[in-house]
């Protein structure tokens, strides 16, 4: 505590000195230097500031299309495509047939001489770049981007090459041509398919064109990939859900042109808006789930069904098509077809559902909004999703609209649906989503249960593709190229619907703080920042989807505040609501809309994989000394006994009783045995009289105020151990017993973004400091984060070992497994065993199918007499 009192008395006294105005000059100038920029050449390790430099040339410079703001610039335009589609499922061969019609509108300044379309079911195709460019370890699965060097196989991975093997996927056309029938030049190019116009295409002017073509529907369960059909062999129907059905026109923008990046099966699509009319004819006892709105369910539904649409209520779901009625539905196939009817405006897509299966319930939500003020929220299910989908699926579709429109704008479509088209997983379209999970029958009991991963995971899938419904399918994102701007904003979003569903929502692998999961990601290797193309993303899952939510909870709850970010938010969500952001629009209009310097923010969070690990290294405490010298010395008198205790031998020698020869001879006490060393002298006293009378007027009021209010002054040390930048929030605890919360703001870190000192001065002693109680900065390591160090506590469980030690007799003594008794079908994601190649010279024992079959009948011929002399030799003969 003492070295605040010497630094004053110090200061003081070299000003009455006359070398005194080179010593202040001296410290002056160090100190500036100190104040200074960190050294280190401009991106160097050693450079210390680069964390907090303007983002310059990773943003890309505005113009008259986008403006500095972040919002849409006085150029601003973005193509449209209107479509109109006649399209026939066939049930039995698993099969679509259809017709398309589409206006292609330019509204960009450029004159175009071909176009672009998307032909996304071309990635299943034989040859595709897809398939051909998938590592060993990803072949087969749904995504395709799997990693992985082991020499595997799984099941699954069998099962898709099987299925790929089996049947002939992608665009089969029957015609391009123009509206009078004159056929159109194309060139294919894997997914992509450019159509050379019969003449140049001028800004305002619109090309109408047909495509009529066929293809074979994927196996969803086999194959994977957004869509297909499931087959259900107890009842012998199917459950079809259809995306990436139609070949849609590729996007054409402001900062890329033709987006021409094949798809991979990562990144997702990027689409232009359109009007779409589309009529469906399926099997006429097919109940069919589509983006817009039916125009004509007097030809489709029954007047019960009819009936049951208009008394949809706002408190809770109706049912449709009773649980009952679907499983009568699925009993007798009916003969012959009919078309539905649907028309859906100002969407980039349109998917749709058909089954004879389906339940299907409705509720009503309300919203205070001129042209959607109902919307019809619906749910579509087999009886296996029951009973799980008729409790939750569209209460939770109502409840996304509800938590998004308060941040984001009202939901923009008349319906909102959740469709049950699979076991897992989920995908998003305009007004409808396809959903996984659902319950499953207990073996013992036999009853239908369901696990509490299945209850929110449903939950938590339908509020994400719901959510999309609003990013990116009305701010439209370019999903190919920045996988985060929908996945990861959205993901925010779920996150924050979650947490108003219930308390302590397992929102992320069963814990309720994504904060806290996202660090084992953060501290890994083999990452990439978030933003890299979608295709190259490493780790995807938490690149794309959680870190991004992660950076948004931080930055709305520790570093801008929920009054500025929400406002921002919605500021970017209405600017870009049917329109195409970038990422530096969004960087933009959330600085823009709330005045706070973020460039730090997006430097460490999106464009570095560094990751926060703040701890407190040091805190000293100090008060302001008087210099007087008969408070001073008592005080330093104290502090020496604290500082340096009594040494051990001479506390043991009085401990056994012996006495100092000062003690013995009295007349060896003088002058310094009665006063010690911090003694006051009467030149100690003039010293401070002196002192006292050289200050200022200013100097000596500011020197009674100081010693008035006996503040307590803290310099507290903090390091920046992963290297990105966070606010530090703490929380200070005093002698007293209260506690106050405290943020230090990121700017900080601006001068020096590794070490820091941080001075704290209050009006009563602190007792102690910790960093990030509230796990608000997703901080990595904790156990640095507290001054003094606290012991943790946690539990040990006493326990033995269960390792069995193999024996090859007791292995031998094994009676062999009966066929009956070999258990259920095989886990897709078990690997098979594999042999190599006879003629591979280096060929290891064979482990394949048939050697298992092999060793079997071995043990069937052979082995018997093994056994039988196992069990002469254990003794066991008459057994």
């Amino acid at each position: 505590m003492r070295w605040m009192k010497e630094h004053f008395m110090f200061g003081y006294t070299i000003r009455a000195v006359a070398a005194s105005a080179a010593l202040v000059l001296m410290s002056a100038t160090s100190a500036m230097a100190t104040d200074g920029p960190a050294r280190g050449v401009a991106g160097s390790e050693m450079d210390a500031v680069a964390k907090f430099r303007q983002m310059g040339t990773e943003f890309r410079a505005p113009n008259i299309y986008r403006s500095a703001s972040g919002a849409p610039g006085p150029g601003y335009w973005q193509q449209r495509a209107n479509v109109d589609i006649d399209a026939t499922l066939d049930e039995n061969t698993q099969r679509i047939s259809a017709e398309m019609d589409i206006d292609y509108v330019n509204n960009s300044p450029d004159t175009l001489t071909y176009i672009w379309l998307a032909l996304d079911q071309n990635r299943f195709k034989d040859g595709s770049l897809a398939r051909e460019s998938a590592t060993a370890a990803a072949s087969g699965t749904s995504r395709g981007d799997a990693s992985g060097s082991s020499d595997r196989i799984s099941f699954g991975q069998l099962r898709y090459n099987q299925a790929m093997k089996d049947r002939t996927y992608g665009f089969e056309f029957r015609q391009i041509a123009t509206m009078n029938g004159e056929a159109l030049p194309t060139f294919l190019n894997d997914s992509m398919l450019r159509i050379d116009l019969p003449e140049p295409l001028a800004p305002g002017e619109t090309f109408s064109f047909q495509v009529d073509w066929d293809h074979n529907i994927i196996d969803e369960v086999a194959v994977g990939g957004r869509g297909g059909f499931e087959y259900f062999e107890d009842d012998d129907n199917h459950i079809f859900a259809l995306a990436q059905w139609f070949p849609r026109l590729a996007a054409y923008t402001d900062y890329t042109g033709w987006q021409n990046k094949q798809f991979l099966g990562r990144g997702e699509f990027t689409l232009e808006f359109g009007d779409y009319s589309v009529d469906l004819t399926v099997p006429s006892d097919h109940i069919v789930s589509a983006t817009g709105v039916l125009q004509n369910p007097r030809d489709v539904l029954t007047p019960t069904q009819r009936r049951r649409l208009d008394e949809a209520g706002t408190k809770e779901p109706i049912y449709i098509v009773t649980p009952e009625e679907a499983v009568e539905n699925e009993k007798i196939k009916e003969s012959g077809t009919k078309t539905w009817r649907f028309q859906a405006d100002n969407v980039r897509d349109f998917a749709w559902s058909s089954s004879r299966k389906y339940i299907w319930d409705a509720m009503i939500f309300e919203q205070d909004d001129a042209d959607n003020p109902e919307v019809l929220a619906m749910s579509f299910f087999p009886k296996e999703a029951d009973p799980i989908w008729s409790r939750f699926s569209t209460q939770a579709v109502v409840h996304t609209m509800d938590v998004y429109n308060r941040f984001a704008f009202n939901y923009p479509y008349p319906t909102s649906q959740s469709v049950n088209a699979w076991e897992r997983g989920g995908m998003e379209y305009p007004m409808i989503t396809f959903n996984g999970y659902r319950p499953y029958e207990d073996e013992k009991s036999g009853e239908v249960v369901y696990s509490r991963d299945t209850k929110y995971g449903l939950i938590g899938v339908i509020i994400h593709e719901i959510g999309h419904i609003y990013f990116p399918m009305t701010v439209n994102s370019d999903e190919r190229r920045w996988t985060w701007m929908d996945e990861g904003i959205n993901t925010f979003l779920e996150y924050m619907a979650e947490y108003e569903w219930e308390e302590n929502f397992p929102i992320r692998r069963n814990m309720q703080n994504p904060l806290d999961e996202i660090t084992r990601y953060m501290t890994s290797s083999n990452q990439v920042p978030i933003m890299t193309q979608s295709d190259s993303v490493l780790q995807f899952g938490p690149n794309a989807y959680a870190k991004p939510a992660a950076a948004l909870i931080v930055l709305r709850e520790t570093v801008m505040g929920r009054e500025a970010f929400d406002f921002a938010f919605r500021e970017y969500s209405r600017r870009w609501k049917f329109k195409r952001p970038t990422p530096e629009d969004f960087f933009r209009t959330m600085e823009d809309a709330s005045a706070v310097d973020l460039d730090w923010f997006w430097r460490g969070w999106f464009y570095g994989t560094d990751h926060v690990d703040m701890a407190i290294t040091s805190v000293r405490e100090y008060q302001v000394g008087t210099n007087d010298p008969d408070v001073e010395k008592t005080a330093d008198r104290d502090e020496d006994l604290v500082r340096y205790p009594e040494n051990i031998v001479q506390r043991r020698n009085r401990e056994e009783g012996l006495t100092t020869r000062v003690e013995r001879f009295e007349d060896l006490n003088d002058f310094y045995n009665e006063n010690d060393k911090f003694a006051v002298t009467n030149a100690d006293r003039n010293t401070f009289k002196a002192w006292v009378d050289g200050l200022r007027d200013w100097e000596r009021a500011a020197y009674d105020r100081a010693m008035e209010d006996g503040e307590y002054f803290y310099f507290v040390d903090f390091e920046n151990q992963g290297g990105l930048i966070s606010p530090l929030p703490l929380t200070l605890s005093f002698a007293d017993g209260t506690t106050e919360e405290m943020m230090v703001p990121a700017e900080i870190w601006r001068r020096n973004s590794k070490s820091v000192t941080k001075l704290i001065v209050r009006n009563k002693r602190i007792t102690g400091i910790i960093l990030d109680a509230a796990h608000q900065t997703a901080d990595a390591d904790f156990s640095d984060n507290a001054f003094p160090q606290s012991v943790r506590s946690d539990r040990l469980t006493a326990f033995k070992s269960n390792a069995s030690r193999r024996s090859m007799m007791a292995d031998m003594l094994r009676e062999l497994r009966k066929d009956e008794s070999a258990g259920g079908p095989a886990d897709t994601t078990q690997d098979l065993p594999l042999r190599r190649s006879e003629d591979d010279p280096d060929a290891e024992p064979d482990i394949s199918d048939d050697a298992l079959q092999d060793a079997e009948t071995e043990t069937r011929t052979e082995r018997p007499s093994l056994r039988d002399t196992l069990r002469r030799m254990l003794g066991r003969d008459g057994e």
